[in-house]
Order: structure tokens, then C-alpha cells, then sequence
């Protein structure tokens, strides 16, 4: 993030200096079930909805989103969008797929059946990861801060930060509303934080080391990023940036 944005951020709304936390939990994974995902997909956002996931990929030229069948991996459904935007995190809004993109400052808005444009929006800074809770868009710019924007209006209400029992988390990235809670991918970091909407705290670690070994990895770039919640099955689904596989896994509290 921009210097003047934190310092912006700071006076708007008087972020207090970095707290840090209580004892938080520690967890691990189990697969559930391997999925095969496209390796050249460079994923920057994940949603599950009616049997789909829902895909916004990254890269100059190379960035768009997608409906994808979970089992297959296959590509149904595709929009690809115009260089020299760098597609980011997505999210669904009513009827609307809503995209942000990197440093153009700007987002877009679809209509989540065809992936017809229905407009954009601008904003202050980076974009990263999208998520929503049901009334507002819960937006990532790649700090410790998490925006909450007004979907009607896409303008920012509030923010928090985000703080572990070591003081700040910045470089948060890929966002999921999870029963009640934020999980964000930390950019380059084999885990998953879960994050209290209210107070910014961190409640708990996912670490997901081992998941996809570095040998399958043929790029430095195919990092962990992306988280996926099927609310009525109950399923968590987490991939990465270039990754040739999607998992479902079972989140274990660790002993």
C-alpha cells in the first residue's frame, strides 16, 4: 500500500498503534478429496455456489473469470479481462460477480449468469482479495487493514486491522466469509489466518504446509491462494496461484 494511504488510514480512522493478541488457536489439515485445477490458472480469488466454483485469475493478459465444474476441473463458463488489468479477488454480491484488479484502481462488476459487464467502481490504492457477509464487500489491498465497502454504492464504510499474538498481519490476500469469520491467505505463507470481523484479532492458524509438495510447484509465483466455503455442505476448498490440484480439506485444532 501506498505511504499516503497508510498514513490516510491512519487519521480517517484512527488505527490505534499494533495490539497484539490473546492466545490463539493452532490448526492443522486433513484431505478430504484432490481435484484437478487448471495449471495455468494464476488464482487470485475462489467462491463455491450451486455446485460451481468461481474463478478470477491474474496476470496482465492472462487475467479473467470463470465458472468451473468442482469434480473436473472443466471450464464452462469464461470472460476474460482486457489488458492491462491484473485481475484480483472476486465476490458475489445478489446477482452481481464483483472483480477487483491490482493497481489499476478500479473494479468491475458482471452479471453473475452471463458475465455480461455491468459497470465498474473506483478506489483508493491496491487490490487484493474480496469477500462478502451477507451486507457488505470485505476488501484486501495487501496491508494489515481489511476495507468493509457498501455493495449498493461500493464505497468504503470502515476498516480494521489485523493483529496476531505477534503484533500486526499485512500482506493479506485472498479473502472467505466462513461462519462467521474472515480466513485470509498470507501472501507467500503455507496458512491460513482466521480473523474476528469486529475486533480485527486473529482467532486461529491453518497451517497447510505439505498440501502441494514444492516439486509440483514449476513456478516461484505458485504460491497458496485461494479459499472456497461450500455453506450448506459444510466443505472448505483451498488451491493455489499455478497449482494443478484443488483440495478439500478437514481443519483439525491441533493437540
Amino acid at each position: 500500500m501506498r505511504p499516503w494511504l497508510v498514513a490516510a488510514g491512519l487519521l480517517l480512522y484512527g488505527c490505534a498503534p499494533p495490539q497484539k493478541t490473546a492466545s490463539l488457536v493452532e490448526y492443522t489439515y486433513q484431505v478430504v478429496h484432490t481435484y484437478p485445477h487448471d495449471s495455468a490458472a494464476f488464482t487470485q480469488g475462489l467462491l463455491f455456489l450451486d455446485g460451481f466454483l468461481y474463478e478470477g485469475t491474474g496476470l496482465p493478459g492472462r487475467s479473467s473469470i470463470r465458472k468451473v465444474k468442482l469434480e473436473t476441473g472443466e471450464v464452462v463458463q469464461k470472460r476474460d479481462v482486457p489488458a492491462p488489468h491484473f485481475g484480483e479477488g472476486i465476490a458475489m454480491w445478489k446477482d452481481r460477480l464483483v472483480e477487483l484488479t491490482w493497481q489499476s484502481e478500479k473494479g468491475f462488476l458482471y452479471d453473475l449468469a452471463t458475465f455480461e459487464p455491468k459497470g465498474e467502481f473506483p478506489y483508493p490504492g491496491e487490490g487484493w482479495g474480496l469477500t462478502c457477509d451477507g451486507q457488505r464487500l470485505i476488501m484486501s489491498d495487501g496491508s494489515a487493514q481489511l476495507r468493509f465497502l457498501d455493495p449498493a454504492t461500493m464505497l468504503e464504510t470502515s476498516r480494521i486491522s489485523v493483529n496476531d499474538d505477534a503484533g500486526r498481519v499485512s500482506q493479506l490476500n485472498e479473502l472467505e466469509w466462513v461462519q462467521g469469520e474472515i480466513w485470509a491467505n498470507v501472501w507467500k505463507q503455507e496458512r491460513i489466518v482466521r480473523i474476528d470481523p469486529k475486533t480485527g484479532n486473529v482467532t486461529g492458524r491453518i497451517d497447510l504446509r505439505g498440501l502441494l509438495p514444492l516439486a509440483q510447484r514449476p513456478d516461484p509465483d505458485a504460491v497458496l491462494n485461494g479459499i472456497a466455503y461450500d455453506a450448506q455442505g459444510g466443505r472448505i476448498f483451498v488451491t493455489g496461484k499455478l497449482w494443478p490440484k484443488l483440495f478439500e480439506v478437514r481443519v483439525i485444532k491441533q493437540k
